[in-house]
């Protein structure tokens, strides 16, 4: 072998076997051993179908939506106020730091500021959420199994508290925006009658509609008379002579008649009647009244939909309509399982292999090149 067959071969020895023998010599010996416990939970979301199909769908009006609540907990989790309770609850620094001279690698440093600590949990928590279906798992590593089931109850309790915490504020909201909006409604249904009065008031007119049907009423008599005059008319025009004086008195009952019409239909679009602040149009009072009327109509369902929306957020309001469904407890565990020893042997003995893969064949390009 030549010199530089021994410098790979040192070089081997430096970079590979001694940290794999360091490692692995650390792991098995130094490394204390950790304890997992092992938790699984969703929001789940009451459902009100039954109130939605007998108030034709107004119950969304006062309901929330849950499809972001576990990413909301899933961060909430990883959170530093995560952190903070659970530091306060079962005490991380700790236990975490009780092992930071016999094993730095796996324990916390014992002045750790809550930010370290905050980087230190994503270490000793693991959290994965299935988007699909909204199932969130925690694993935690401890080490005692006591500490690490302490923490994954700790964990449930306060996802709880925070998940009670919206159904509070969505109850609030609900109820607020229903009460605010019902408010809104009565007074826009007020206002509508109000109008309608000052209006009857001005105008001395209960009703303009009742008033066109009697008008309408006198247009169909007269209809009526205009044809029986007519055919009295001409049975006379059969039988008598033209001097004959009742033709000529037919005639002018025909005329009289047709004017009488004329004049009622001019009144519908010309007349002005007296009203408490002097003479008005009629045709521009009846457009006036068919716009109240609509107000009031619209304001009427308006009020009638906003006091069942009312209703519903307030049936809403008396139960819990999110809540935190445990599908497995948080498990005490009787054997250590982590760290995990030959996985991470393996994975230091790959990454090891691999660097000095690359700086040899990085050396032997350069030489060659030279």
């Amino acid at each position: 072998m030549s010199t530089r067959h021994w410098v790979i071969v040192a070089s081997f020895v430096l970079m590979v076997v001694l940290p794999i023998f360091a490692t692995v010599g650390y792991l098995w010996w130094v490394a204390k051993d950790q304890y997992g416990s092992v938790t699984g939970f969703t929001v789940r979301q009451e459902e009100s179908a039954g109130a939605q199909e007998i108030l034709g769908g107004l119950a969304q009006l006062a309901g929330g939506n849950s499809s972001g609540d576990g990413e909301i907990l899933y961060q909430f989790i990883l959170s530093q106020r995560m952190v903070r309770l659970v530091e306060d609850s079962v005490g991380l620094r700790a236990h975490y730091s009780q092992y930071w001279e016999e094993d730095p690698v796996f324990a916390l440093w014992p002045d750790a500021t809550i930010e370290d600590l905050e980087s230190f949990w994503t270490r000793i928590v693991k959290v994965s959420l299935d988007s699909s279906s909204g199932l969130i798992d925690v694993r935690v590593q401890a080490f005692d199994p006591n500490t690490a089931h302490a923490i994954t109850t700790s964990i449930v309790n306060h996802s709880q508290s925070m998940i009670n915490a919206l159904n509070e504020t969505a109850r609030d909201d609900a109820m607020r925006y229903a009460r605010e909006d019902l408010e809104t409604s009565v007074t826009r249904l007020k206002e509508a009658r109000e109008a309608l009065t000052a209006f009857r008031t001005r105008t001395r007119i209960v009703d303009p509609t009742s008033d066109i049907q009697g008008r309408m009423g006198v247009m169909n008599n007269l209809q009526q008379q205009l044809a029986q005059t007519l055919i009295e008319f001409d049975l006379l025009k059969d039988t008598a002579s033209a001097t004959d004086p009742r033709l000529s008195q037919t005639t002018r009952r025909i005329n009289a008649i047709k004017d009488r019409i004329t004049l009622e239909r001019e009144a519908f679009a010309t007349e002005s009647i007296e009203t408490g602040v002097g003479q008005e149009d009629y045709p521009d009072l009846i457009a006036e009244y068919e716009g109240l009327i609509v107000d009031r109509e619209f304001a009427e369902e308006t009020y009638r939909a906003t006091l069942a929306a009312v209703e519903v957020a307030r049936a809403k309001a008396q139960r819990q309509s999110r809540y935190l469904a445990t599908f497995v407890p948080p498990t005490l565990a009787e054997s250590s399982e982590y760290p995990k020893r030959f996985t991470l042997a393996a994975l230091v003995a790959a990454c090891l292999f691999l660097a000095w893969s690359i700086v040899t064949l990085v050396y032997y390009s350069i030489r060659d090149r030279g």
